[in-house]
């Protein structure tokens, strides 16, 4: 909803250079030398919830909302469902994928890695998306007697939009010179003469056909940035007219059957290919600065008309002395190997937007001119520059390793450059040990190849570290080396800090210092990218009690870091298999922690209710956080359809039962237990629930229903069962000391 918001503001503000002037600015005077653009329409989906005579649902505050809507773009209000402008049949099927569009985008959000995967599967058959039209450019307003279907954004009853080549003259403004407006439409024309002949077989002679086209678009490129136009009108022009050369040049690409490949390698000359053909060997995933690389560049085309004539090397940033070195290829099917050596002045790959914690909502940039990029660029490419026609065409590609996985095999990831070593500390967060022993600090060193050196604590001050350094040797690429302190803070951390104190760690080796580890994430269509953290142990004083004699088994879901919290608290638990869980053998622990999500995630924690319900009533506790759907417990309850959350994390508290044992023992409970909460307060807030729970708390949002199912608690037989839905996980990790009060009552409610 926001970012439709955004996108009608965006549309309006494009436009108005005093909008953001500072990004207008040369970048010789630190800007980045952009300029203003007109968007030609903004379209909106129309609201699919349904709007009947009590209006429409508001399942963000669970109640029923007039039906107004804002048009963002031109300050009006809409009453009522917007009018239907444009209606996509994303049900029609392709005949050559086999499938409707809306069941490949079906497949698409399928693709989420998080919260839970994507949507069901939808059935075959029509469907339609239909669309408001917010706002049009007065040069898009569609001309009378123009097209009237409306199943189309760009040529419809309200918006004209030419799309062709011949198009591209209105970014010139009213009065365009007869001679450009004649050769973009000889393009357009040609252009049309050639796709009129595709789908084809004969792949040569269509690429001899769109060869005089693409040396008259290079010519008429040259032409434009040569003339007298100028001004925002040459800068759009040539931006256009770029992307069609690109797209000229794939299709020749794909004609010719050019193809290019570059990786590292052992090797150091080219060797024929086995029985098995030639490959890659697989390599590792990155080089550090001072280390020698080789790579491959493979380069092929097809047809025998298209000539190789050199091969190359680039690197993004030009002040990263990479070589730029060329072959001249003996053969069409050429292959080289460049042995490189990494320039010591070389950045990690890393990215370039970062923020000091997850309070700032957005992001600082160490390279503003990659905005828009995902991530920074790699740090090599490889080129490859064929002839055809007498007309150059270059493929290029993102140098790549080869990695083994299970399953797929051999797969390409991209080079990436890092560090020569990395430290990483374990846990990144922890309390001070509540009986007073010096904190275990573990640092772990691992290396790109073979390094020695020490390891130093940079403490807060009055602290002390054992040992002050220590020494760590490391043979080879890939190894790493654990290193164990022991931390005593000063004397005058006898009163509870107000904010975590910050433990450092710090390798030196080869006259470098290094005090960052990475974790390359990503998975088989989603290329690895190496995230960077600093080697940095938060830790504070909590004044917090627990109950003695505790065993906990914790059944972890989706993943989070309440182990650590409990393992800082003095009771280290137990993480259970799947084996132990089906097996419903719980009578090693006096309390079972459930991790969020985790009936979701683990199907067997289902089945093992009955068994789960039994440790309860024999006396156990039995501790579920937030889950994402309806689950079993020993007494009914519901989250509803649209489970609540509580997204303002300074929303007030209410302690509903001051009396209750979970809010009295072993530490008294207050709303001040709340304070300095991070990112929500909680969610999956129960809707219902059964008369034998109790409920202990109340909270909700500005304009929301007071949210009472938070934390709940009932005692089935002698046992103890608690559902929480505030973001323990979230708060744990922060330090926050009321949160780990809070779970030291929880875990000692058995007691």
């Amino acid at each position: 909803q926001v970012s439709g918001e955004i996108a009608q503001e965006a549309f309006k503000a494009a436009a108005d250079p005093t909008v953001f002037p500072e990004q207008l600015k040369p970048v010789s005077e630190g800007g980045l030398g952009l300029t203003v653009w007109q968007p030609l329409a903004v379209y909106g989906m129309v609201p699919f919830a349904p709007v009947t005579d009590k209006g429409m649902f508001d399942y963000a505050t669970g109640k029923w909302a007039p039906a107004k809507f804002k048009n963002y773009a031109t300050g009006e209000w809409i009453t009522g469902v917007p009018s239907t402008d444009v209606s996509i049949a994303v049900g029609t099927r392709n005949p050559v994928l086999g499938r409707s569009y809306v069941q490949i985008a079906r497949e698409g959000w399928g693709m989420q890695k998080s919260q839970n995967g994507g949507a069901n599967p939808t059935l075959s058959g029509p469907a339609d998306t239909h669309y408001h039209l917010w706002a049009v450019a007065p040069q898009a307003v569609a001309k009378p007697g123009a097209i009237t279907t409306n199943s189309d954004l760009f040529h419809n009853s309200r918006v004209g939009i030419d799309t062709t080549v011949a198009g591209l003259a209105r970014l010139v403004g009213p009065d365009v010179p007869s001679d450009l407006a004649g050769t973009l439409r000889e393009i357009d024309a040609s252009i049309s003469r050639v796709e009129s002949k595709c789908p084809c077989n004969a792949a040569s002679p269509v690429a001899h056909e769109l060869a005089p086209i693409y040396r008259q678009t290079l010519d008429f490129r040259t032409a434009v940035a040569e003339s007298s136009l100028g001004g925002q009108a040459m800068t759009s022009l040539l931006l256009e007219l770029d992307a069609k050369i690109d797209q000229i040049q794939s299709a020749l690409r794909n004609l010719l059957g050019l193809d290019l490949i570059a990786f590292t390698t052992h090797a150091t000359k080219v060797e024929d290919g086995g029985f098995r053909g030639n490959g890659p060997d697989e390599t590792p995933r990155s080089v550090s600065p001072g280390e020698e690389v080789n790579v491959r560049i493979h380069a092929t085309a097809a047809s025998p008309e298209a000539h190789l004539v050199r091969t190359w090397l680039t690197t993004p940033n030009p002040e990263e002395s990479w070589p730029n070195r060329e072959a001249e290829p003996a053969a069409p099917a050429a292959d080289q190997i460049f042995t490189l050596k990494v320039p010591e002045n070389t950045k990690p790959t890393q990215p370039y937007f970062t923020r000091p914690s997850i309070e700032q909502p957005y992001y600082d940039l160490t390279h503003p001119e990659y905005r828009g990029r995902s991530f920074a660029p790699w740090p090599l490419a490889a080129w490859a520059e064929f002839s055809f026609d007498g007309l150059p065409i270059r493929v290029g590609q993102v140098v790549q390793t080869m990695q083994r996985t299970l399953g797929p095999g051999g797969i390409y990831e991209p080079l990436a450059v890092t560090p020569t070593l990395g430290v990483r500390m374990e846990p990144e967060a922890r309390i001070l040990p509540l009986d007073g022993s010096p904190l275990p600090v573990r640092v772990t060193v691992h290396a790109q190849a073979a390094a020695e050196g020490t390891v130093e604590l940079t403490l807060p001050a009055g602290w002390r570290s054992q040992p002050a350094s220590a020494p760590f040797k490391l043979a080879s690429a890939g190894d790493t080396e654990p290193i164990q302190f022991l931390v005593s803070p000063g004397a005058a951390e006898a009163p509870a800090p107000a904010v975590p104190s910050a433990i450092q760690a710090v390798a030196h080796s080869a006259g470098h210092s290094y005090q960052t580890g990475w974790q390359a994430v990503g998975y088989p269509g989603l290329n690895p990218y190496n995230l960077y953290k600093p080697s940095q142990l938060l830790t504070r004083k909590v004044e917090v009690k627990l109950a003695p004699g505790l065993k906990v088994g914790y059944i972890m879901g989706t993943g989070d870091q309440v182990p650590d919290a409990l393992e800082a608290l003095g009771v280290p638990p137990h993480l259970l298999s799947s084996a132990e869980i089906v097996s419903g053998e719980f009578s090693t622990w006096n309390i079972l922690v459930v991790g969020i999500r985790a009936y979701s995630a683990r199907p067997e924690l289902a089945r093992a209710q009955a068994s789960l319900d039994e440790f309860v009533r024999r006396g156990g506790t039995l501790i579920v956080q937030y889950q994402s759907s309806d689950f079993p417990a020993p007494f009914p309850l519901k989250l509803g359809r649209n489970p609540e959350r509580v997204v303002d994390e300074s929303a007030p508290v209410k302690l509903l039962n001051l009396e209750n044992t979970l809010i009295t023992y072993p530490n008294s409970i207050t709303s001040n237990d709340f304070n300095d909460w991070v990112e929500e307060r909680g969610h999956s807030f129960l809707a219902s629930w059964d008369p034998a729970y109790t409920a202990l708390t109340e909270t909700a949002d500005p304009g929301q229903d007071p949210q009472r199912g938070g934390l709940v608690v009932a005692h089935p037989g002698k046992g103890t069962y608690i559902y929480v839905s505030y973001a323990l996980y979230r708060q744990l990790p922060a330090l926050v000391p009321g949160a780990y009060r809070i779970l030291a009552n929880l875990l000692s409610a058995g007691k």
